[in-house]
């Protein structure tokens, strides 16, 4: 695989960025080695790769991360920043790969294996602390962010027909609480010992969103988690096929968490939302941006100020509903683990930043996520 540095001749792995455009159908044909000529007249520049550990395709870290990639690549030839073009740094192409989602983002930061990679707040407190669903693990001390992005819901998706109207209703139902390596299904685990249920107390499975969601238009589960910026292609889709709705995550169990784990945020899908359904209280978590410490500051500082540039913002408002809510104002307050030096360098100077940028006291929570069910 090609690290950040190597020259076009190094072909790039993973998926090419979403959303075809020049720049996007230039980044990928160098990704592939296809664009020898790109190293002739006037080569002052070579070209950079930027890998992007992203989500599900059927997710929201995937089209983001598609999108996030189109806008901030810059190999030659692209048009000019001022002009309405790339603002990112210059011969640098990032490649949006899909993956499972947040666990697994994780581990491939740890092994160097992408440069970036979308992770929920709390799974990345817990692997830079070695604690909760990292617990037995090394603590990845050297895990550093670039920012929040935005808030990503917890969301429980059920056929309208299904007698299925809260938490308690899950029991004894066939649910799918997301795969092995996915944020989800930390969250899917906490959100039912909250509510006095667990893997023993269901018949749980462990698919991809998409597949789920097949599953239940067709009637062969009653359920299944989702944590993401909605809406989420996988719940849209089934939507679309059948009436569905989403189960509430309101009461006391509710309040429990968000005051024993401080990531989550109280917050609510509004209705409409995926056609049919109601507005529905749950909760929320920062969707964060990640990095290794050991990436060179001035290639994440000119990352960070390219992704919050407002060619970038308007590519993201225009190409995903989720793109509106991207708020640099909020990026670097309350994120998980410290920020990289070259993020921590853009938001000062961005005036965006405290001096507590990089205190990391108090950011434990005390509660960690409950071990699997045998």
């Amino acid at each position: 695989m090609p690290r950040a540095g190597d020259k076009a001749r190094s072909p790039a792995p993973g998926l090419p960025a979403v959303a075809p455009s020049r720049r996007a159908v230039l980044a990928g044909a160098a990704a592939l080695g296809l664009l020898p000529a790109l190293k002739t007249p006037a080569q002052a520049q070579e070209l950079r790769y930027f890998r992007l550990g992203t989500g599900t395709t059927s997710g929201t870290y995937f089209p983001i991360g598609g999108l996030i990639a189109n806008a901030i690549s810059n190999p030659p030839g692209s048009r000019a920043c001022d002009r309405g073009g790339s603002c990112g740094i210059p011969g640098l192409i990032v490649v949006a790969q899909a993956t499972i989602g947040s666990v697994e983002n994780i581990e491939l930061l740890r092994s160097g294996a992408v440069e970036a990679g979308f992770v929920q707040a709390d799974v990345a407190y817990w692997a830079y602390s070695g604690t909760g669903s990292f617990t037995g693990k090394p603590a990845f001390e050297g895990l550093r962010s670039l920012g929040m992005l935005y808030a990503e819901a917890i969301q429980i998706v059920v056929r309208s027909d299904g007698f299925i109207d809260r938490m308690a209703d899950l029991k004894g139902r066939a649910v799918s609480l997301g795969e092995e390596g996915s944020g989800t299904l930390v969250e899917a685990r906490l959100i039912l010992d909250a509510y006095g249920l667990s893997e023993t107390t269901i018949t749980p499975a462990y698919l991809k969103p998409g597949t789920a969601a097949d599953r239940l238009a067709k009637g062969e589960l009653d359920g299944f988690f989702m944590v993401g910026g909605f809406p989420v292609a996988a719940v849209s889709d089934v939507a679309a096929r059948v009436p569905i709705r989403l189960v509430p995550i309101d009461g006391e169990p509710a309040e429990r968490l968000r005051r024993t784990l401080r990531f989550y945020l109280e917050s609510e899908i509004p209705p409409e939302a995926y056609p049919g359904t109601a507005r529905t209280p749950t909760l929320s978590l920062g969707a964060e941006l990640l990095t290794r410490a050991d990436r060179d500051p001035e290639l994440i500082y000119g990352v960070v100020k390219a992704l919050w540039h407002e060619n970038t913002r308007r590519v993201l408002a225009e190409g995903h509903p989720k793109g509106r809510s991207f708020d640099p104002a909020k990026a670097a307050v309350n994120v998980s683990v410290p920020l990289h030096p070259g993020a921590e360098r853009y938001y000062r100077e961005a005036g965006l930043l405290g001096n507590a940028a990089n205190e990391t006291d108090a950011r434990a929570p005390a509660l960690e996520p409950p071990a699997a069910k045998p």
